[in-house]
């Protein structure tokens, strides 16, 4: 038989099962309206429309890009390639929607194990990394996506005709969205470490050189090498979110003091949701 001292953990803990569920069941419908929207809505000419404009650019000084403007369309190597890059598109819009409904089922299961403060924080918090998260992937898609097809394309040009297949071109516009959307997370990381008690805003402010150092080898990376001008132009947001990043930090470490160590800090509260909720549930039942 169960010891009914056990009772307020297990509850607890089929409270989280259920919220997973319905959060799966969210990103499942979500995955559903996503691929009917992907289609209906032609998401994949909107991934394919930074190619075709590029190459059409190029065509003016080099017939040989005529051949990929013949179609406007991407050579597949398997009968399964678009069905399956249809699907995955459709998941990756079905998350999108289906966001704000894991982001209540989070909510709901943690603001028992929040203070007054650390609840009226939390949504802020969210905000500003949705928020940052859009930034990058519209920076991407505008941007970094365009000069990156270019030098891909010019690269080696005198030597190779290009054939893109659907495949690997989408997963490459995929994962440049998806990198440069997490970049931007950077202040969102740095307040997590602040609130932890990691780091400080004064070691931040000490390791701006290597922060310099470390962006460069970002830009580097997300963008083509020999495009310095691309480099250096997304070096700036990110040192721009990075400064963010210590402001915050500030901010942070302000509230600290002021509240003279009264109840956890948020970040605290999001790791240690479990433990704190648990402790307030066997609390409320003792009385």
């Amino acid at each position: 038989m169960t010891d009914p001292k056990e009772m307020p953990f297990l509850d607890h803990l089929e409270e989280l099962r259920w919220r997973i569920i319905w959060s799966l069941l969210a990103i499942a419908a979500g995955t559903v309206i996503g691929v009917v929207v992907a289609i209906r809505f032609d998401l994949i000419s909107a991934l394919t429309a930074p190619l075709f404009s590029v190459v059409a650019d190029l065509s003016q000084d080099d017939p040989a890009f005529l051949g990929l403007l013949s179609t406007e369309r991407l050579a597949f190597m398997s009968l399964t390639e678009p069905f399956f890059f249809v699907i995955k598109l459709g998941m990756l819009f079905g998350v999108v929607l289906a966001s704000p409904i894991v982001v209540y089922q989070f909510w709901a299961f943690l603001s028992p194990a929040l203070e007054g403060a650390e609840r009226k924080a939390i949504i802020p918090t969210f905000m500003l990394g949705a928020g940052l998260f859009g930034a990058g992937v519209a920076m991407a898609y505008f941007v970094a996506l365009p000069m990156t097809i270019r030098f891909l394309l010019l690269f080696g040009a005198e030597w190779f005709t290009p054939a893109l297949t659907a495949g690997y071109y989408m997963s490459m516009v995929l994962g440049l969205l998806m990198a440069f959307g997490l970049a931007f997370e950077v202040p969102v990381v740095m307040l997590v470490l602040t609130s932890l008690g990691l780091v400080t805003s004064h070691f931040m402010k000490t390791k701006r050189r290597h922060a310099v150092v470390l962006m460069a080898v970002m830009g580097s990376v997300l963008t083509p090498g020999d495009y310095w001008q691309v480099t250096i132009l997304l070096m700036g947001p990110l040192l721009a979110l990075y400064e963010l990043g210590i402001w915050l930090a500030v901010r942070v470490e302000r509230r600290r003091d002021s509240s003279s160590g009264d109840g956890p800090s948020l970040t605290s509260s999001l790791l240690g949701v479990a433990a704190a909720a648990t402790y307030r549930w066997k609390a409320q039942k003792a009385a």
